[in-house]
């Protein structure tokens, strides 16, 4: 890319950016702390990818994908899965009108932009795949009409690592789909002071402005394709996701006998994308390693599965995947 090239897309990324902050902002007005989950729902919504987050229950999970909806003025639903649930339920049905000797199609809640996707490993599998369809092919069939979801679309889903009885864990094929994998944490001591001072009062919560339109978010997407990103980066990512499935070609022999498999090429790809989307986040028109390294542990730690010696040694996928990023040369 020529100096003329980087400079035009320097000012557009400055231009098309200058939501974000507005963004932020107004989310912040009702989200206490929480800083880091937030930029990550940003970052899937731009790079067009879902999310997985994992936490336990009152971490404001739910107010904050509801805010985000809420800000950039978009149809939001959210989804409470249980063991019950049917795929009907989710993506809609043929309804038999007796006066009139037809069908008509209801369509289901998974027609929105934002889907919050609650509890998603409380359903049996056939849910969860008539979720993850939907989210792969961007497109729902009822009886024989296939209807486009409409963009953007998002879907941002939960599970509570806590509880494991009467819940269905989703198969690692299936997590894959999702761009980012997010632990969701406790706040900090001046954080849950705050949140205390503002929830624990009658009323409703403050109301969430909405700072930017949905055209907006297509625009960004648009914009995502122009940065910078240097071959020394690209091969950096390479080298993090193939260090995942030979970790003895990078120095790692310790970790031969702790991964079963290695990240699939889906890392290589939302690496990619999430580390444009870091860069769009802080106004730049060009990616740098540490804006891979800031998304990869989200990006890789639900691809990378380990084995039983693993487990028995109290290892983790993202314990591996944070030994992956302190081995490896960075360019």
């Amino acid at each position: 890319m020529s100096q003329f090239d980087l400079a035009r897309v320097k000012d557009r990324i400055a231009s098309e950016s200058a939501f974000v902050d507005d963004l932020l902002d107004e989310i912040g007005r009702v989200v206490v702390g929480q800083r880091y989950m937030i930029e990550r729902l940003l970052i899937g919504l731009l790079a067009d990818g879902h999310v997985l987050l994992e936490g336990v229950p009152g971490l404001a999970k739910t107010l904050t994908v509801s805010a985000l909806a809420d800000a950039i003025g978009t149809d939001f639903q959210r989804i409470q899965f249980t063991p019950d649930l049917l795929p009907a339920d989710l993506l809609g049905t043929l309804v038999y009108n007796q006066k009139e000797g037809s069908f008509s199609i209801k369509k289901g809640p998974i027609f929105s932009n934002i889907i919050l996707a609650d509890e998603i490993n409380r359903s049996p599998a056939k849910v969860q795949s008539a979720l993850l369809e939907s989210m792969q092919e961007r497109q729902v069939t009822i009886g024989d009409e296939t209807f486009r979801l409409e963009d953007p679309f998002l879907v941002l889903a939960t599970q509570n690592p806590i509880e494991q009885e009467g819940t269905y864990p989703l198969p690692e094929a299936q997590v894959d789909r999702f761009m980012l994998k997010i632990k969701v944490d406790y706040p900090t001591r001046e954080e849950e002071l705050e949140i205390m001072r503002r929830m624990a009062r009658t009323g409703g919560p403050t109301e969430v402005r909405a700072v930017v339109q949905p055209n907006q978010i297509l625009t960004a997407r648009d914009v995502l394709n122009e940065l910078y990103i240097d071959e020394r980066v690209e091969q950096y990512i390479i080298d993090l996701v193939f260090a995942s499935r030979a970790p003895a070609d990078y120095g790692m022999e310790r970790l031969v006998p702790l991964v079963d498999y290695g990240a699939s090429p889906r890392a290589s790809i939302n690496l990619n994308l999430a580390a444009r989307a870091h860069a769009f986040l802080q106004h730049r028109a060009y990616v740098t390693p540490e804006d891979v390294r800031s998304v990869a542990l989200d990006v890789m730690r639900h691809r990378v599965v380990i084995t039983y010696e693993a487990e028995a040694e109290e290892v983790t996928s993202a314990d591996i995947v944070q030994q992956i990023l302190d081995t490896v040369e960075v360019p």
